[in-house]
């Protein structure tokens, strides 16, 4: 049986193909450019971009399995050569946004809710994985951290509950080979809340230097974070952590609730990419 890896050149994505080829399945790596897969000996890859009905026949061949990143274009498409083929249950790598107040609206939860949707009025058997917020966004200050300037942030105090990509990946890979998990909706995050004033203290503990939190206005932090992602994308988010520090984090489900062994922590992961956040001279 074929489980095949979308997304595999993504973190969650390589993590989870990894998984599966050192327990002996059989998988194959999907890529709308698939040249520029790096993956085990032996794991076969497939071109699939989603722009492109005419790869997804070849990339779904011979597939019981699929680990979906959540992509609206062409999902319909998708999903009915996923039925023709035969495939019998998919793993969609969601996010905990969907459960927000008004996810059609919501930049962050659209994509998610949509694929979420077209797979629930399918065929296929579908598991939903929906993650808070990655320990690995830490990695949007790794470029002030490593000029040795401040970072800014508009809700400093914001409380979350980060989960390590790697943690996504086991429970996906659990989610691939048992059937605990199979049809449920499950919300993942970390074991610890933190504010990113408290991941920025753990970050500067790991480097063994201060790290300065400097809070400013909304309306700064929209005009920084318009630089790099659209405006409602950045409404979302500020939105979000806004409500975050009125209301702490709460908990869901981890891998030690899931698969019976602890989360790994925020500090492992900043321990695990301190180079990231070295000085650069």
């Amino acid at each position: 049986m074929t489980i095949l890896i979308t997304g595999a050149r993504g973190k969650v994505g390589q993590a989870v193909l990894a998984g599966l080829h050192a327990a002996g399945h059989t998988v194959r790596a999907a890529s709308a450019k698939p040249a520029e897969l790096t993956v085990p000996a032996g794991v076969e890859v497939a071109e699939l971009d989603l722009g492109r009905p005419e790869t997804f026949a070849a990339a779904l061949r011979g597939v019981r399995q699929v680990f979906l990143y959540p992509e609206p274009a062409g999902i319909h498409e998708l999903i009915a050569e996923a039925e023709a083929a035969g495939v019998e249950h998919v793993v969609l790598l969601s996010s905990s946004s969907v459960l927000g107040p008004d996810p059609e609206q919501d930049a962050l939860a659209s994509h998610s809710l949509q694929v979420e949707r077209a797979l629930t009025a399918s065929t296929l058997t579908s598991t939903f994985l929906r993650p808070d917020a990655f320990a690995s966004n830490a990695l949007g200050w790794a470029w002030f951290v490593g000029q040795a300037q401040p970072v800014q942030l508009a809700y400093p105090d914001a409380d979350i509950a980060p989960i390590h990509p790697l943690d996504i990946a086991d429970v996906a890979v659990a989610a691939l080979t048992g059937d605990t998990l199979t049809g449920r909706s499950v919300t993942l995050t970390g074991a610890e809340t933190l504010t990113f004033r408290d991941q920025l203290a753990v970050l500067a503990d790991t480097v063994g230097r201060e790290i300065p939190v400097e809070r400013i206005t909304r309306a700064e932090a929209e005009q920084q974070l318009g630089r790099f992602m659209p405006a409602v994308m950045v409404a979302a988010l500020l939105d979000l952590w806004q409500a975050a520090e009125q209301q702490p984090a709460a908990i869901a489900d981890t891998t030690e609730t899931l698969l019976g062994r602890p989360a790994r922590t925020f500090r492992q992961w900043a321990a695990e990419n301190a180079d990231a956040f070295t000085v650069q001279h």
